[in-house]
This record gives C-alpha cells, structure tokens and sequence, in this order.
C-alpha cells in the first residue's frame, strides 16, 4: 500500500470512528450566544490587516473589517451577552451587521490597508445602493488608500445575506474581507403568532420559568420568527459562515506589503502583484475558526481577531434556526447530523408554494451546500425519533422518579401535553425500551442497538459514558435488565448534565482538516442538551 494510499485510510478509519461515536457521545460544556453582531442601522467599518490564528499554531497575515472605534457593549446582540464584546479594527469574518426590516442603512468604509493594497469596498447583493464618496471603481464606488466611502441602502427584506469586497476580488475576499448582514422581520407573522414559550425549556413571554432555572430569550427577532410566516418561528440561532484560505497567498501578499512599506499609494512600485492561481487552501474555517477553535466562546481572548464561535446547542424539540452562508471561493457542503434542515429562504427570498403564499417549499437537505456568497436560512431540530430505543434512560425497575415518567403521545406521537415535563417531546414509539441490556453484547443480548467498545469513544470532554439524556441517566439505566456503559469517566460525573453530541462537519473529507491534519477545519459538535441542563447563551 503506497504511502498515501496509508494516509487516506488511516483519515477515514479516524473519521469512522468520530462518526460512530458522534451517535453516543456525552457532553459538558460551556455554551454561548448566539449570532452575535452589531446593531444598526448605521455603521462605520474599517478595512484593516491583522493576523489569525490556526490550530496548528500559525498566525496567518490577513485582511479584514472591523469597526473604526470600539461600540459599547450595548451595540451588541443579544444584549444579555456576559462575556466582554468587541470589535477590533479588523476582525474575521467582519462584523455581523444586524438590522431591521425597512430600515434606512448606511455603512460608512475607512480604507486603513496598507498603501499597496489600493482601494477597497463593500458589496451588499440583494439591496439597491447607492453611494457618496470614495473613487469610481468596476464594480461599485471604492474607498481609497486611507479614504471612505458611505454605502446607503433599504433593508428590504427579513432573512441573511452575505457581504464582501468588490475590489480585486479574488484576492481581497480570499485575504477576509467579507461578513454576514441579518435584516428582522418588522412585524408578527401575518398567519399567526409564534408560541407563548420561548423554547422548551425557557421563559414565556410573562416571563415564567416553565422549569426550574428557565433560560432567558437570545433570539434576534423580538417576534420570535425569521421571517412574516409562522412557520419560521424558532427557539435558537447560529450564524455559520464558511471559508477557506490558502496560506501561500497571505504569504506573498505580505511579503509585498513589507517590501513596499511606506510608498505612496497609486506610485509605481507600490500596488500588489499577487498571483491568486494555483489555489491550495489548507485551512477550512467556520466563522473564521477551524476545530477545535470554533467551540470556544464567542470574544476569547486568545482570538482578538476571530470574535465568532461554531458551537450550537439545544434542547430535543426546540427549532434552531441555521444562518449559513458560503464566503470565500469554494462550495463547501457541510452535514448536520442528527437531521435534515428544512430550507427557509435563499439571500432573503422566502421560499414559498406557488398556490399558497402561506406555505413553505423550500427543501430538506441532507447536506447544505454553501456556493460562494450564497447565503440560506434553515430549521433544525432533534426530537430523538428514529434512535430505536428510550434516550431518556426511562426503565420501569429504577428508583429515581425521573426514570417512571409518562410518555403520552399526541397526534405526531410526541409528548407535548406538559412543557414542565423533563421528557417534552420524548418520542413515546421508544418509551421505556432499554438500549441494551448487556450494553457490550450483541442486538440478541436483550436491546434495539449495540454500542462499540466504550473505550473507542474516549474523544476528551465530548465522551461522558453514558448514551441517555440527563445528569441521573446511568441511574435511571441500572435495573433488573442491566446497566449502561461507565458514565464521568472523562468530563461528565454523573450527578452533572449530560447529553448527544453530533458532529457537523464538511462532507469534503479535506475541509475536516487544518493544514491536512485531522480533526480540524470545517468541523463542530451540535450538543443536545437534557432539559433538566439551563443552556446558558449569555457566555
């Protein structure tokens, strides 16, 4: 067998494995807030360089916007956040501008990137701009070597859509200069109103906790939904922007920005010549980090230029809307275990039926390709159904009242008659079926499912030992018919929370690397959460 040849089965061997584990996985972890921005309607942004950080341990020259002087906390979104926001003069992806629907935008851009770098500017697709200042350029009105210009536009319509430069594209896009815009819905849905509760496990809108330690709202919209239809209501959100980047390219762009430090902008000498073919990125990024980067809090520190994080979290049942839009110049189509995602709209266009305005017809995918600047909102959501056994460790022999609950189905075969209940919208098909009862035997040995080795899934803080929801879940499990796999053995005691992990990752196996090291890259963890655990966004 050839050397790569080696290398490529050992990667998917690996990638086996995070597969099969990703279905058992047991969490604890921090959790954060989600699309995290800055409020309009007008801006000031500066285009600046700076450097980013890699997994590897590189520091890569780049090019981003950023915010001309640091906005008070208060500018940020949702308000609650706890960690201390900014916005530096160059950060990647840009900031997230959040505005709302019929607002008069104005976005005023300071060119502060080195002289040889030339003009610089933003394009808005999807809205009618219009311009004052700055220079004629091919696309739209550029801003100068240390000159501005202001773009002013109508948010015309409630959905994501990404932004970027329209100058010497393939170069600046590629060096970061790109970002996300999020226009709310100015009013209720015009077919009904979103539900009372704010998710399953959270506040209503008087306020009252439905269990104990209720979650606070960390929606954008103050309706509750994405768009004017009911049906785009949500519990949750995450902004995911993906991008690549070849390390070559900053390299040479930097090498030029040295060697020309000084000159006069627009002399000879002084612009850049940086060849942008044969492209080879080695670093795939989600929101401008790669894993395990991603999944530390949104404004760490030791990211002072990568503010935004990839780490969604949920309750089963909850509706989490996905933000996603392809940046850079690749597609890239990433996977979300665990579920389809029901496709809302296209860079704001609602997708609806052609005889009923009222209902949706985007479609459910199984993988979300993201074409360069294409920007998609999306529903998930993760109920349990389809595991084939109880994920609530319910069993008939435990003495823990949690693990004797009721499973009442409705209509749809949820349990959704109380929302206090700590198995709302448990799948009642599954109730009280045990995984296994030897949980290191066979299907025969007395169960639905057989899990692997509990030792092949020791993959640090995601593994906690236990296949159930629930700090009590090992309890609940142990009874006359057996126990479950060892539980804390890692990050998680069993008297803490504990819940699924589900890789989401690129289906490109290269893009689940960092300069073709596994794992990295474009790859996450979707935790669903037990509802018993308060997911926390304000961190």
């Amino acid at each position: 067998m050839s050397a790569l040849t080696t290398r490529k089965a050992t990667a998917m061997n690996r990638l086996l494995l995070w597969t099969l584990a990703a279905a058992a996985l047991c969490v604890t972890a921090l959790v954060h807030a989600a699309a995290p921005g800055i409020t309009g309607p007008a801006f000031t942004l500066t285009a600046h360089d700076g450097t980013i950080s890699q997994p590897d341990g590189q520091a890569v020259y780049s090019w981003g916007y950023g915010c001309t002087t640091a906005p008070a906390s208060t500018l940020f979104v949702p308000a609650a956040i706890a960690t201390t926001p900014f916005c530096n003069t160059m950060q990647i992806p840009g900031p997230t501008l959040v505005v709302t629907e019929g607002q008069t935008v104005s976005v005023t851009l300071t060119n502060a990137l080195p002289a040889a770098a030339g003009n610089t500017s933003i394009l808005f697709p999807g809205f009618n701009v219009t311009t004052s200042g700055g220079v004629a350029g091919l696309l739209t009105q550029e801003a100068a070597p240390a000159g501005t210009v202001t773009y002013t536009f109508t948010a015309s319509s409630p959905g994501t859509r990404a932004y970027y430069s329209g100058t010497q594209s393939d170069l600046q896009v590629e060096m970061g200069l790109y970002g996300a815009i999020i226009v709310l819905p100015n009013g209720a849905p015009t077919n009904g109103a979103c539900p009372t509760h704010n998710d399953a496990a959270g506040l209503n809108t008087a306020g009252t906790a439905l269990v104990a330690g209720g979650e606070s709202d960390f929606r954008l919209s103050p309706t509750g939904a994405a768009f004017h239809l009911k049906q785009s209501c949500y519990d949750r959100e995450y902004l995911f922007q993906f991008s690549e980047m070849d390390p070559n390219i900053h390299l040479q762009a930097q090498a030029q920005v040295t060697a020309r430090s000084g000159c006069t902008a627009g002399a000879a000498g002084c612009s850049l010549s940086v060849p942008t073919e044969p492209y080879h990125p080695v670093y795939f990024m989600i929101n401008g980090r790669s894993m395990p980067d991603d999944m530390d809090t949104n404004y760490a520190a030791q990211y002072p230029h990568q503010p935004y994080n990839g780490n969604p979290h949920m309750h089963p049942g909850e509706l989490a809307l996905l933000r996603i839009v392809g940046q850079g110049r690749w597609q890239h189509p990433f996977h979300e275990h665990g579920n389809h995602v029901r496709i809302l709209a296209r860079d704001g266009n609602l997708i609806t039926s052609s005889s009923d305005a009222t209902q949706l017809a985007g479609p459910l995918l199984f993988t979300t390709t993201t074409t360069p600047g294409l920007a998609m909102d999306g529903i998930f959501y993760w109920t349990g159904r389809g595991l084939n056994w109880d994920a609530y460790a319910h069993h008939p022999g435990s003495a823990d009242p949690l693990a004797t609950l009721a499973c009442t189905p409705d209509l749809n075969g949820y349990n959704t008659g109380t929302l206090t209940a700590v198995n709302y919208y448990e799948w009642c098909q599954d109730h009280n079926k045990p995984l296994q009862a030897a949980p290191f035997g066979d299907v025969a040995g007395g169960g639905p499912a057989t899990l692997p080795d509990a030792n092949l899934f020791t993959n640090g803080a995601w593994y906690g030992g236990s296949p159930y929801l629930g700090p009590n879940a090992t309890i609940r499990a142990t009874g006359p018919t057996g126990t479950t796999p060892p539980s804390g053995t890692i990050a998680n005691p069993p008297g803490s929370e504990a819940g699924f992990a589900f890789m989401w990752h690129s289906h490109n196996e290269r893009e689940i690397t960092t300069n073709n090291i596994f794992p990295g890259g474009m790859l996450m963890m979707m935790l669903v959460d037990s509802r018993e655990f308060v997911i926390d966004e304000s961190l």
